[in-house]
């Protein structure tokens, strides 16, 4: 078995590459930083003995995106999963003080990327008569906060595009699924708000959800019979009730 990430050199990419390796099923690992792929590519291959490729360029980009499908045929004609974890917010603001830079930023990650990895998967998948593609959503595809308008917006349209291609692929066999998280405290915060201070305190006082947490979710939904599809599922920390409200000691 072999699965493909996105955003893997972090984060919950990173424990999910870190479980699935150590489930036994090999990787194909991209990211923007290829140092750390580099060392994350012999961390994973020396403790559990699986087959790691690695694969530095950025989704946002068709043309690059293109080339490495162009380039990994054979490779891509293995793959089994494909996790499209590659994703970020950037900015809290109001409509009017927003950054166009920022909304080109998250739209062009976590909608288009998405949309360019999955189609450069699929027809592999589609010829194998199998497949689970898993789209990393989030709670903020269903509720909507201050502030975050155009985040949510981009995790909105990860979640109408996943139920979309699920109903695209009904009758190929293929799997579907879209997992929404709460708040998971990894660089997510450092890279929205820009700075290590106003990221700790947004998980200060109760106990996220951890990059671990989320990768272990998505490795149950994949190990699941084949008959079985876990389509959406929204997971908090027991602290959270909704994307407003938590409670902090």
């Amino acid at each position: 078995m072999r699965a493909l990430i996105t955003g893997a050199s972090s984060g919950i990419g990173l424990a999910t590459a870190q479980k699935m390796a150590e489930a036994g099923i090999d990787l194909i690992l991209i990211a923007r930083r290829e140092d750390r792929l580099q060392t994350i590519k012999k961390d994973l291959e020396k403790r559990f003995q699986v087959k790691v490729v690695i694969s530095a360029f950025d989704i946002r980009s068709s043309a690059a995106v293109e080339q490495f499908a162009s380039e990994n045929e054979t490779v891509l004609s293995e793959v089994d999963i494909l996790l499209n974890n590659a994703g970020l917010a950037k900015g809290l603001d109001k409509m009017d003080e927003g950054k166009v830079a920022d909304w080109d930023e998250m739209i062009d990650t976590n909608v288009k990327g998405l949309l360019y990895m999955t189609h450069a998967v699929l027809p592999h998948m589609l010829k194998n008569k199998r497949g689970h593609i898993v789209n990393l959503g989030s709670v903020a595809g269903r509720w909507v906060y201050p502030k975050g308008a155009v985040y949510c917006a981009s995790k909105f349209a990860v979640a109408a595009l996943t139920e979309g291609l699920r109903l695209d692929l009904n009758g190929t066999g293929l799997r579907v699924t879209n997992v929404e998280p709460g708040m998971v405290e990894t660089e997510f915060s450092k890279v929205r708000l820009g700075n290590e201070e106003s990221a700790k305190a947004v998980y200060r006082g109760f106990t996220p959800l951890s990059a671990s947490d989320i990768a272990d979710t998505i490795l149950w939904c994949v190990q699941r019979p084949a008959h079985i599809n876990i389509q959406e599922l929204v997971i908090y920390p027991t602290d959270q009730a909704s994307v407003q409200l938590v409670n902090r000691r």
